[in-house]
């Protein structure tokens, strides 16, 4: 190969332009980015940005020679061509050898009756959106009214606290993040939240908002109301795959790949825009953290180089991790909690509000969710690895 395509430049794209070099490849490298800012880091959006910990400038990711490249920032490409390997960016068509696809998520805006063109709406998904919604949390608005309490809903609950300000979090399930982590795990992280200050509001969901130029109410399904200065909308995010319409790509919710991350001959994908099968866990799915997006766009570029060798054909398997600060509390999940059968807690000292949850699929532990307990997180990555049975591996924990 002598061309070759980043077309995303987001924490995958990073690692993937960076491993092609460290991995031997000379000739041109082109990575294509929709934002005109240069990479940054994701976490600290919904964290130390939101509590003026950070300021912007922290969470820019290093640019250095292992990143050699020709950064094309503020040009996102609308148009890929599968088989001659063509993207078109700029009003221009260009061909290249190889092309990593690392696009990304954007958040999804539910349809909210007079919510379009309210001040005090936001979104949080990019550096511009944080930086907007800290700036209000700064002004100390006084009440802010969070749609959704997974990850990002629990977190900026946490940051908005942490400033003193009257938060309601709206979750239409019966206790947080209970789809993915189960009932009695969502309860506990529900009471995290209300020992903090946090009226939340469960089973139910927000289906309008009022006010006059800024929102002022949020309207709840229940037929109830919340008053709200800023309303923030965290309900979840889709892939950015609108622009690869007609590109001959396997397109289910993110672009499809084979358990290698190749989408396509000389095309591989990466971080939240790519669905592979993860053998070790017998799925087919996106994974949404920090971590996969390091580890899956290094593994993406080495299978990218590889081309026919059969050598280089290595699956993708790895045991995913990720983690939430929130509340002066960290919870971490290591594993894959989909299609779980069975949830075993451990609690951990009486009134310290610690646990760690097992997640058994058929005879196989497969994931281990903790809050405040790095040791079991360690100890189960290695059953993880191993991946050790459940009789055998649940009794550890005990």
């Amino acid at each position: 190969m002598r061309r070759i395509a980043v077309v995303g430049a987001s924490l995958a794209g990073l690692e993937a332009a960076k491993e092609l070099r460290r991995a031997g490849f000379t000739g041109e490298l082109v990575v294509f980015g929709a934002e005109e800012r240069p990479p940054y880091d994701r976490p600290p959006l919904s964290k130390e940005l939101l509590t003026g910990d950070w300021a912007a400038p922290r969470a820019t990711l290093p640019l250095d020679t292992a990143a050699d490249a020709d950064w094309r920032l503020g040009m996102p490409v609308t148009r890929l061509q599968a088989g001659p390997r063509t993207v078109e960016a700029g009003g221009a068509t260009e061909d290249f050898d190889g092309i990593v696809v690392a696009t990304g998520a954007e958040p999804v805006r539910p349809a909210l009756r007079g919510a379009d063109g309210l001040l005090g709406v936001h979104l949080l998904r990019d550096l511009d959106q944080s930086l907007a919604l800290a700036a209000e949390l700064a002004s100390g608005p006084g009440r802010v009214c969070i749609v959704g309490g997974g990850f990002i809903g629990a977190e900026v609950a946490s940051a908005a606290r942490a400033r003193g300000l009257a938060v309601t979090v709206v979750e239409g399930l019966a206790a947080p993040m209970e789809r993915a982590l189960g009932p009695e795990v969502g309860g506990r992280l529900a009471a995290v939240q209300r020992d903090h200050g946090v009226d939340l509001r469960l089973g139910t969901t927000v289906t309008g908002v009022e006010g006059g130029r800024r929102v002022e109410r949020a309207r709840l399904s229940d037929g109830t109301t919340v008053a709200a200065d800023v309303l923030v909308l965290a309900v979840g995010a889709r892939p950015v795959t609108g622009w690869l319409a007609g590109s001959g790509l396997t397109v289910e919710d993110g672009v499809v790949c084979d358990e290698t991350c190749l989408a396509a001959p000389g095309i591989v994908a990466a971080g939240d825009v790519a669905v592979w099968p993860n053998r070790r866990f017998g799925e087919l799915r996106r994974v949404e953290h920090w971590d996969n997006a390091i580890r899956q766009g290094r593994h993406a570029a080495r299978r990218l180089l590889a081309g026919d060798d059969p050598a280089g054909r290595v699956p993708y398997t790895p045991v995913p991790w990720v983690w939430s600060d929130q509340f002066g509390r960290k919870l971490q999940i290591v594993g894959s909690t989909a299609a779980y059968d069975e949830v075993r807690t451990v609690p951990g000292q009486a009134g310290d509000g610690r646990f760690t949850a097992l997640y058994r699929r058929g005879e196989r532990l497969v994931a281990v969710a903790a809050l405040d307990s790095p040791r079991s997180i360690v100890k189960a990555r290695g059953l993880l690895q191993a991946e050790t049975p459940w009789r055998a591996a649940a009794p550890q924990f005990d």
